[in-house]
């Protein structure tokens, strides 16, 4: 086993445009055509390599221009030279380098808990405490303008295992968000169906809307109105028979503080890229827990190593109770960037046993999706 004495001795990215197989509608946007995110990669003085992603998307987390030029420029100085195994230390000097860019922050720590795995001959969920489950029910959003390209995905889903779905809602009329709702109960019963609103009510038609996709009967409804609203979402859980999840007020600690101080939520979503990093995810999960609240693995628009940052930390986080959401990889992507496949299972994601983070990113897909990189040809 090697020892952790290795230090750092380079830093490279890739900025990637990926492909998506179809277009979704969200309440704060839509994607379609590609996603974009940011790979580093993190090189020791022994020779070890270590990934991570930035899953950018600029009205939710922040641009990849950012994230690129924050790790290319911003937190190069506090990490080349630094020792492997040093990485609270790092991740504070960056912190104060740098204000935001969540995203950036997180591809950072992934490719330092990667590395530092690959170099100890450790999975990642080892170094964050220890693996808690082996797999973890994975959920998949629907979003497609296109419903009865969604219907067709949601029977694909049902025949691959999968029992959870969120449907994306309040982006079209209110009626049709019922509609949907009510077409996947009826024609898929064994898939418990979640909704998300995404920010996209007004503070005028949240009640009312809420009131009336409550009494349809959800597992639980996600962040109604703009993340800011921290009076109005305490309201709708007040009202609301279904548990009312926070996503984009919480992106890490410091909102989950406020967010438990003044009873917004039943529970959260914990994202790897919004929170900054897998460390301050586990805080998060942690102080939900603490406080009663549930809590599950949302994600952004990730491919495969994305995912696998998510994966290590829901699996050494028994707080994260409700499922993943890291289905972009298999059920988004037209093609993923990882050598192997994201590791789904009868409707499960299996939590990897191998160094690191278990699975390395493809090098020839990076160069082959990359729109520029640090890399010198």
């Amino acid at each position: 086993m090697s020892g952790v004495s290795e230090t750092i001795s380079a830093i490279d990215l890739w900025h990637l445009y990926v492909p998506v197989t179809a277009t979704r509608d969200h309440g704060i946007g839509r994607v379609a055509r590609e996603v974009e995110v940011v790979v580093v990669r993190l090189r020791s003085s022994g020779g070890a390599v270590g990934y991570g992603e930035a899953a950018c998307w600029s009205v939710f987390t922040g641009t990849p221009e950012g994230a690129f030029a924050a790790i290319n420029r911003y937190f190069r100085p506090h990490v080349i030279g630094a020792r492997c195994d040093a990485i609270p230390e790092i991740m504070a000097k960056v912190r104060k380098a740098v204000a935001f860019q969540s995203d950036a922050k997180a591809a950072l720590e992934t490719a330092l808990y990667d590395l530092l795995g690959r170099i100890k001959g450790v999975p990642v969920w080892a170094l964050l405490g220890g693996k808690s489950r082996d797999e973890i029910p994975l959920s998949v959003s629907l979003a497609n303008p296109d419903f009865a390209a969604d219907l067709d995905l949601a029977a694909q889903l049902e025949t691959d295992g999968v029992r959870l779905v969120k449907l994306k809602a309040g982006v079209a009329d209110h009626a049709f968000d019922l509609k949907r709702f009510d077409a996947l109960a009826e024609r898929h019963p064994c898939l418990e169906v979640r909704v998300d609103y995404n920010q996209g009510l007004t503070p005028h038609e949240a009640a009312y809307r809420v009131r009336e996709m409550d009494a349809a009967g959800p597992a639980f409804i996600e962040q109604p109105v703009a993340a800011s609203e921290f009076g109005l979402m305490r309201r709708l859980r007040e009202t609301s028979e279904t548990p009312i999840l926070a996503d984009e007020s919480v992106f890490g600690p410091e909102d989950m503080h406020r967010a438990v101080a003044e009873g917004i939520c039943d529970g959260v979503s914990v994202k790897v890229m919004k929170a900054g990093g897998l460390s301050r995810a586990q805080t998060v999960a942690n102080m939900a827990s603490a406080a009663g609240l549930t809590a599950y693995g949302g994600d952004m628009f990730e491919t495969g190593l994305g995912h696998l940052a998510g994966v290590h930390t829901l699996a050494a986080t028994p707080a994260i109770n409700l499922g993943c959401e890291f289905y972009q990889a298999k059920y988004y992507l037209t093609e993923d960037i990882l050598t192997d496949p994201f590791p789904i299972k009868n409707g499960n994601v299996v939590v990897p046993d191998g160094p690191g983070l278990g699975i390395l990113p493809d090098e020839e897909k990076l160069a082959h999706f990359a729109r520029r990189t640090t890399v010198k040809h």
